[in-house]
């Protein structure tokens, strides 16, 4: 019997046509502030940059936990080095603020979370994240009150898929990973994680482009509100 259902944040609640508008505006503001006239725009900024924090973050995947803010900033420095300007001291401010103001959810996100409650299901967010940028963004998104609670990379110690992470939101809601499922959008951090502690893992694939990964999830969705059957039914 299913009695805790969590969730990954970006990509799975976070909508990645939010995140991707997101990030140009914070390029923008980068080159405003960067107090220096540069060849390199916005949109040119961003595709390195998006390049070159995918590689990290890549290489983190299950490791000991580093502070987002820092892997960021150290990405930004190599692309200011790059390009001749200098990365504003305001960097992550600049960054919190610019995705409270222009971070969306899905459509569907807050029907399912109130829902999930409503029937009596612990309601758990798991996600690769620093403590204060997570907690802006939910704040902003008016959806922090919708969560039984909340388990960080940053409080595991420990990027996904590590184990460590998945254990301590079990722990949390006070059930066993055979009686939670995990959602999430990622194949090899979010359903791997989830299975090595017995969880079930759904997928959120909402156009279909991870296809050749979906051997690695139990369920495949393309619309959180599917998750509603999924949990009754199990």
């Amino acid at each position: 019997m299913i009695k805790a259902v969590f969730f990954d944040f970006v990509g799975t609640l976070l909508s990645k046509e939010s995140e991707a508008v997101t990030h140009l505006k914070i390029m923008e503001e980068v080159l405003k502030n960067a107090n220096a006239k540069v060849e390199v725009n916005a949109k040119q900024l961003l595709e390195e940059y998006e390049h070159l924090t995918k590689e990290e973050f890549s290489k983190l995947a299950g490791k000991p936990y580093k502070p987002i803010r820092i892997i960021e900033i150290e990405v930004l420095e190599k692309l200011a080095q790059k390009h001749g300007f200098k990365v504003p001291e305001d960097f992550w401010q600049t960054h919190l603020k610019m995705h409270q103001l222009y971070g969306k959810l899905y459509p569907e996100v807050v029907e399912t979370l109130k829902e999930l409650r409503k029937r009596g299901y612990h309601v758990g967010l798991i996600t690769d994240s620093d403590n204060d940028y997570l907690r802006a963004h939910l704040e902003a998104l008016g959806i922090l009150n919708l969560f039984d609670s909340i388990t960080t990379s940053e409080e595991a110690g420990f990027f996904k898929p590590h184990p460590k992470v998945f254990e301590i939101a079990l722990k949390k809601a006070g059930v066993k990973g055979e009686e939670a499922v995990y959602v999430g959008d990622n194949p090899l951090k979010d359903c791997v994680g989830a299975r090595q502690v017995d969880m079930v893992s759904i997928l959120l694939d909402k156009t279909g482009e991870k296809r050749e990964l979906w051997g690695e999830c139990e369920f495949i969705i393309s619309d959180l509100r599917e998750v509603l059957d999924i949990v009754s039914e199990i």
